[in-house]
């Protein structure tokens, strides 16, 4: 079993697709999948309950199936910052409570991929003393940073590399997403932008995915490489 957690460069950066695509492809060769989303604020209400686009883009690459509240087991109405959506509905998260929640789910549904996406970016927080990247740390395990493709990417990419760094986390890789077209157009300095990241960033980058019309699992795992996480040595058997 093969568990990675996905952190992006900030909020919107295209984790969700990233995540959902790497799945998508691991279904195309066959393997067993599961994508984890354990909190999640911006969720809409349902006969079912509350639910989340994210975690339901992430249920749907998820096989053999799995139940909603597996994947997301914290689901929080207001769009706003996970920490903050917890203290109005009056829950109390901590790294301790949540990585349990994770543990006790990699060892009853274990897959060939496992993918645990956060929220926002590497530093979002849990509480008022822990943060999102606590929960990594807690589980021990290797990151994929999802890098928004637009102006600034290049200081959020190598920040973000270097505090996971320090956080004595192994990198395994980075997933580059055009969520500013505009950004793209001009293709040289585009082209520039990402030696630069290949160049700085410690981790091979899986793929960028471009702009897409319909922005689904589907039509994005094209663009990603499964290799570098299939075969690289990682720390995935600390998290069960």
């Amino acid at each position: 079993m093969i568990t990675y957690f996905v952190t992006g460069t900030d909020t919107d950066a295209g984790k969700t697709l990233a995540t959902s695509a790497l799945l998508c492809a691991a279904k195309e060769q066959q393997l067993s999948t599961l994508g984890l989303k354990p909190i999640a604020s911006g969720s809409s209400i349902t006969p079912e309950g509350l639910r989340n686009s994210d975690a339901l883009a992430l249920q749907a690459q998820s096989t053999p199936p799995v139940s909603y509240e597996t994947i997301n087991p914290w689901a929080f109405a207001p769009a706003i910052a996970p920490h903050l959506a917890a203290q109005e509905a009056g829950a109390e998260l901590s790294v301790a409570k949540v990585t349990e929640v994770l543990r006790q789910t990699l060892h009853h549904t274990q897959r060939d991929l496992t993918l645990i996406e956060g929220a926002g970016g590497w530093r979002v927080p849990l509480n008022t003393l822990e943060d999102f990247s606590d929960i990594a740390k807690a589980l021990k395990l290797p990151v994929i940073l999802v890098v928004g493709l637009k102006l600034g990417c290049l200081n959020h990419a190598r920040l973000t590399a270097e505090v996971i760094a320090a956080d004595s986390l192994p990198l395994a890789g980075w997933v580059g997403s055009v969520v500013d077209p505009e950004f793209a157009a001009d293709q040289p300095r585009f082209d520039a932008n990402l030696a630069l990241l290949n160049e700085t960033l410690a981790a091979p980058c899986l793929g960028i995915i471009p702009h897409l019309a319909s922005p689904e699992a589907a039509q994005a795992h094209p663009y990603l490489s499964l290799t570098p996480l299939l075969n690289a040595p990682t720390l995935h058997q600390e998290a069960t």
